[in-house]
């Protein structure tokens, strides 16, 4: 497999967030092949707004996402549950990330999806409704590769996600997957070229 950059979104903005514990986590235990970079910038997006969405006047904020998005090989999502769906920013960012539809910068990118709520099935509403957002986009959507942990505030009440190591096998396990899929559609993309 050739190297792989992967673009890093966490759905929540708190600095202390456990999401974001999680996906530091990540970066230090990608695989050989993949270079996991944590986006920050998707907090600084304005709503999404048709009236915004000009080409040469464009936010400098969307045009740094979107610069982002097409320089990226792939893009892992790393999200809470807010109130039993996609927090609001990550939900902000994929709109922009699906325009102008059809061409934006991620379609037939490859998402994966993953992360830790409060709750006793570790965000899966969130996880779910942010693939299908992204499918409707255009992402290629990896369903089948997840990781969803429960009980976060209890489990990562005094632990850092990195110093978990049933949390380090999950991840680096999960990470490999991602990593075997990522080469898996290059392989299928070679074959039919």
């Amino acid at each position: 497999m050739t190297d792989k950059n992967v673009l890093v979104l966490v759905g929540s903005l708190r600095a202390a967030s456990i999401n974001r514990q999680l996906a530091e986590t990540a970066l230090a235990h990608a695989p050989e092949g993949l270079t996991l970079s944590l986006y920050e910038g998707h907090g600084a997006l304005p709503l999404y707004n048709e009236d915004l969405d000009v080409e040469g006047q464009l936010p400098a904020s969307v045009v740094e996402f979107r610069e982002a998005l097409a320089a990226a090989d792939a893009l892992l999502v790393v999200t809470p549950e807010h109130n039993g769906t996609v927090p609001a920013n990550l939900k902000n960012a994929i709109d922009w990330s699906s325009r102008p539809f059809g061409e934006a910068a991620i379609v037939a990118n490859p998402v994966a999806v993953i992360g830790t709520a409060f709750g006793q099935y570790g965000g899966i509403w969130a996880q779910d409704e942010t693939r299908k957002a992204f499918g409707i986009a255009g992402a290629t959507v990896l369903e089948q590769h997840t990781l969803s942990i429960p009980h976060s505030l209890v489990r990562f009440a005094e632990t850092h996600p990195k110093d978990d190591a049933e949390i380090v096998t999950q991840l680096t396990a999960f990470l490999d997957e991602f990593a075997g899929e990522l080469a898996k559609l290059d392989e299928d993309a070679a074959a039919a070229a």
